[in-house]
C-alpha cells in the first residue's frame, strides 16, 4: 500500500533528539525550544515565533490573545479542516462561514466582504493544501475595517503571497507540524507574529499565565499549552532541511502534472500567478464525479490496487453542530469533486507513474 503520507525521518532527526533526551530537558524547557522559535521566525520573516503543543491550541491562543471571545465573530472560509472553527467556538465567539475561491480553493475576498458586520473581530483566512490565500486583498479589508487577521496557515509552510512568506502578513498566523505535513515535531504548532505586545501575552497564557515575577503566582486562568524540548529538536533538525522537503514536493507535483496531463476532466493543484504553492497534498479535481459516491467510489478501486488516497475536507456548513443557513456554492461543488493523492518526501518517480497509471485505468473503465 502506498499511503497518502509519512514524514521523512533522516539521521539528522534522530541526532537531535536523542541529544535533547541525553540532555534530560524532556519537557517544555531547554535549548531546543528556544532555537526553533528563532528559527522560525526568521523563515517566517516575523519578529517573534512561539511555540506550542498542537494545531487547534495555536489558533486558540491566537484568539484569546488578540481579545476575540462571546459576542465577537469570526469569518472562516466553509473549505478546510474543522480545527478551525473548532478553536473559535472554545474561544467563545462565533465562526461566520464564507465560501471560497473556484481557483485556488481559499477563502474568497468577495465573500469576506459581504459577511462583515458590527460584530465582527476577525477574519481567519486558510492557506490551503499548500495554497496561500490572496493577503493583499484580505489585508486591504481587514484595515478599513479594523479587523484582526489571523493566518491559519496549517498546511502552508514556505509559500508565499505576492512574494511574501505566509505567517508574516496578519496580525498573527499558527503554523501545524503534524506528522504528514511539509515540517514535522509530530504534534505541536507554532504561532507568528511582528507584534511584541501579543508575543508576551500569549508567552503568559501557553504557561498557566504564571507570573514571570513571582513563580507559581497566577492572576487569570492560562493553559498548558507549551512544546517539548523533544518536539522541538525534531523541528530543529527539519527546518535545518525546509528547502530538501519543499523542492521534492514541487518534483512531485511535477510528477503526477506530466503523468495525468491530457486527462479529460482532471485537473491537480492550480496556483494563483500571485502565489508560490507549497503542495502540502497533491489534490485531484475530477469533473465526471457528480456526487460523493462517485468519488468515494473511485477511491476504494484504487485502495484495492494498492494505493491511499482521501477526500477534500467536508463543507464546515454540514457539519451538524456548525450547520448554517449559508450559500457556498463554489465550496459546496468543489468537495465532492476531489481527493489528496500520496505526497511524501520518500514518495518515488516509478510509484508515482504507477499510482497514475491505476488513475487513468480507473477513471476509463479499463
Amino acid at each position: 500500500m502506498i499511503p497518502i503520507s509519512q514524514p521523512s525521518i533522516t539521521q539528522k532527526e534522530i541526532d537531535y533528539v536523542t541529544d535533547a533526551v541525553k540532555s534530560t530537558w524532556i519537557s517544555s524547557l531547554g535549548k531546543y525550544i528556544d532555537q526553533f522559535e528563532a528559527d522560525f521566525a526568521r523563515f517566517c520573516g516575523t519578529q517573534y515565533a512561539i511555540a506550542v503543543s498542537n494545531g487547534t491550541v495555536a489558533i486558540h491562543l491566537a484568539l484569546i490573545g488578540n481579545k476575540i471571545g462571546p459576542g465577537d465573530e469570526v469569518i472562516i472560509p466553509n473549505l478546510t479542516f474543522v480545527a478551525t472553527a473548532n478553536a473559535v467556538l472554545h474561544a467563545g465567539a462565533r465562526p461566520v462561514i464564507v465560501d471560497i475561491d473556484p481557483y485556488n480553493w481559499c477563502i474568497d475576498p468577495v465573500s469576506i466582504e459581504k459577511a462583515i458586520t458590527p460584530r465582527t473581530k476577525a477574519i481567519m483566512p486558510v492557506h490551503l493544501y499548500g495554497h496561500p490565500a490572496d493577503m493583499k486583498k484580505i489585508m486591504d479589508i481587514a484595515q478599513r475595517h479594523d479587523l484582526v487577521v489571523i493566518e491559519d496557515a496549517a498546511e502552508t509552510h514556505g509559500a508565499k503571497a505576492y512574494n511574501k512568506t505566509v505567517g508574516g502578513w496578519g496580525t498573527c498566523a499558527t503554523f501545524s507540524f503534524y506528522g504528514n505535513k511539509n515540517l514535522t515535531t509530530d504534534e505541536g504548532r507554532m504561532i507568528t507574529t511582528n507584534d511584541k505586545e501579543l508575543n508576551a501575552r500569549c508567552r503568559y497564557l501557553r504557561d498557566h499565565a504564571m507570573s514571570k515575577e513571582k513563580r507559581y503566582w497566577h492572576t487569570e486562568v492560562g493553559f498548558n499549552y507549551r512544546m517539548t524540548n523533544i518536539q522541538a529538536a525534531l523541528g530543529c533538525a527539519q527546518l535545518e532541511r525546509i528547502s530538501e522537503l519543499m523542492n521534492k514536493r514541487q518534483q512531485l507535483f511535477d510528477w503526477y502534472q506530466r503523468e495525468l496531463k491530457g486527462e479529460k476532466g482532471l485537473e491537480l493543484n492550480r496556483t494563483s500567478e500571485w502565489a508560490t504553492n507549497s503542495y502540502w497534498l497533491i489534490c485531484m479535481e475530477y469533473e465526471g464525479w457528480k456526487s460523493e459516491n462517485d468519488r468515494d467510489q473511485f477511491m476504494v478501486n484504487l485502495r484495492r490496487k494498492g494505493v491511499d488516497s482521501r477526500p477534500f475536507f467536508y463543507p464546515l456548513s454540514v457539519m451538524p453542530y456548525l450547520s448554517q443557513p449559508v450559500n457556498t456554492p463554489v465550496t459546496m461543488n468543489t468537495y465532492m469533486k476531489g481527493i489528496n493523492l500520496p505526497t511524501y518526501f520518500d514518495l518515488k518517480e516509478e510509484e508515482v507513474k504507477l499510482i497514475c497509471r491505476e488513475i487513468k485505468t480507473i477513471l476509463n473503465g479499463r
